[in-house]
C-alpha cells in the first residue's frame, strides 16, 4: 500500500466511525480545524496529511496505525480509563455512559452482544432497590471509598439523581437491539454480594434484605417477559411498548465474562470488562471479528429462550427464581 492509498484508507476508516446521519467531512473539519474543502482535498489525497494531523485524527477516532498499515506486531490497541477512589464519581461515570450510549443510538444499525457473567449493569436501573444496593457494593467493596468503610446499607442514602441518570442509561440500552447469553450462575454474584453484607451485619434489618430480593425477583420476571416477547420495554409501561429487540440464550456449560460486542452500521467495537468495574475498548478488526465468531459459536451451542423455546425458557427462569426464593426463606421473616 503506497502513501496515497494509505491516506485514502485512513479516511475510509474514519468515515466508518462516524454515524451515517452526520457529515463526515464536517466532523473531520472540526477535528483538524480546517475548511470542508480542505478535508475533501485530503480525502482525495490531493493534499497530504501532516504528522500533526495524523496524530489528531488517530487520537480522536481511536485508530491504530499498526493495523491501518497492516504491520503485524502481535498486539491489539485498546483504550480505557482506570477507576479509583481518588478520581471516581458515580454521577460522572453514569453521565459518560449516557454519552457513549447516545453515540451508539446515533447509528441506524445498533446491536449489542453480551456474555453475561453477571446481570448486565443496565438492568440494575429497572428497580431503585437494586440500583441502591449495587451502588453501595461498588463504593464500599470495589472502590474502597473511605466514607463507606464502616457505613451500613441504607435505601434512604441513595441519591435519587444517581437513579435518574441510571434510568437514562437503561432507556438508551433498551433502544438497542440486544443479545444476552446467560448461564444459571449469572445471578449468583448478586446473591453472594447480598449474603456477604447480610452475614457481615451491614443491613439494619432482615426486612431490607428481603426488599432487595423481592426487587431481584421482579427483575428476573421482567427479563422473562421480555424474553417471551422478544423485545425490551419499560417495566412501568402497562402497554409494553416495544423498544429494541431482545434475544436471550442459555448456555449450560460456559460462563460468560461480561464482554460486549457492539455492531454499529457494520463496524464492530469490543468492550472488555476487567477488575469488575473497569473496561477497555478496541475497534481492532481482527480482534472484533474473532470475538464475533466466538459469540456466534456460543450462540450455536446455546439454547435460545427468547420468542421461541417456551419450555426451556420456563425451566431456566424457574431455576433462577428458586435460587432467590431459597434466600428469602432463609431470612425467616
Amino acid at each position: 500500500m503506497n502513501a496515497t492509498e494509505l491516506q485514502q484508507e485512513l479516511f475510509q476508516e474514519i468515515k466508518r466511525n462516524i454515524p451515517g446521519h452526520l457529515s463526515a467531512t464536517e466532523e473531520i473539519a472540526k477535528v483538524l480545524n480546517v475548511s470542508v474543502d480542505s478535508v475533501y482535498r485530503r480525502m482525495r489525497a490531493e493534499k497530504s496529511v501532516s504528522l500533526d494531523e495524523l496524530y489528531l485524527l488517530c487520537a480522536h477516532y481511536k485508530i491504530s496505525l499498526d493495523r491501518l498499515m497492516n504491520i503485524q506486531t502481535g498486539g491489539f490497541l485498546f483504550s480505557g480509563k482506570l477507576l479509583n477512589s481518588n478520581t471516581f464519581r458515580f454521577d460522572e461515570y453514569l453521565s459518560n455512559t449516557i454519552r457513549d450510549m447516545t453515540y451508539v443510538n446515533s447509528f441506524k444499525q445498533k446491536e449489542f452482544y453480551t456474555l453475561c457473567k453477571d446481570i448486565h449493569i443496565f438492568h440494575h436501573y429497572h428497580f431503585r432497590e437494586i440500583a441502591a444496593f449495587k451502588y453501595y457494593f461498588w463504593m464500599k467493596t470495589l472502590l474502597h471509598f473511605p466514607d463507606f468503610k464502616s457505613k451500613k446499607f441504607s435505601f434512604s442514602e441513595y441519591n435519587n439523581n444517581l437513579f435518574e441518570l441510571g434510568k437514562k442509561t437503561l432507556d438508551l440500552y433498551n433502544r438497542t437491539d440486544s443479545v444476552e447469553l446467560w448461564n444459571i450462575e449469572t445471578i449468583n454474584s448478586t446473591i453472594r454480594q447480598i449474603e456477604f453484607y447480610h452475614e457481615g451485619q451491614m443491613f439494619d434489618s432482615n426486612n431490607d434484605v428481603l426488599i432487595i430480593y423481592e426487587a431481584l425477583d421482579k427483575l428476573i420476571a421482567h427479563l422473562e417477559t421480555q424474553a417471551a416477547l422478544g423485545y425490551k420495554f419499560d417495566y412501568n409501561d402497562p402497554e409494553k411498548q416495544s423498544k429494541g429487540s431482545f434475544q436471550m440464550y442459555f448456555n449450560e456449560v460456559i460462563l460468560g465474562d461480561n464482554t460486549t460486542l457492539a455492531i454499529l452500521d457494520g463496524a464492530k467495537i469490543a468492550y472488555l470488562i476487567h477488575t469488575v468495574v473497569n473496561y477497555i475498548v478496541t475497534r481492532n478488526i481482527s480482534y472484533c471479528e474473532n470475538l464475533h465468531e466466538h459469540v456466534q459459536n456460543l450462540m450455536r451451542r446455546s439454547t435460545r429462550i427468547s420468542s421461541v423455546g417456551e419450555k426451556e425458557r420456563s425451566k431456566f427462569f424457574r431455576i433462577l427464581k428458586e435460587k432467590i426464593a431459597r434466600r428469602k426463606d432463609a431470612l425467616k421473616l
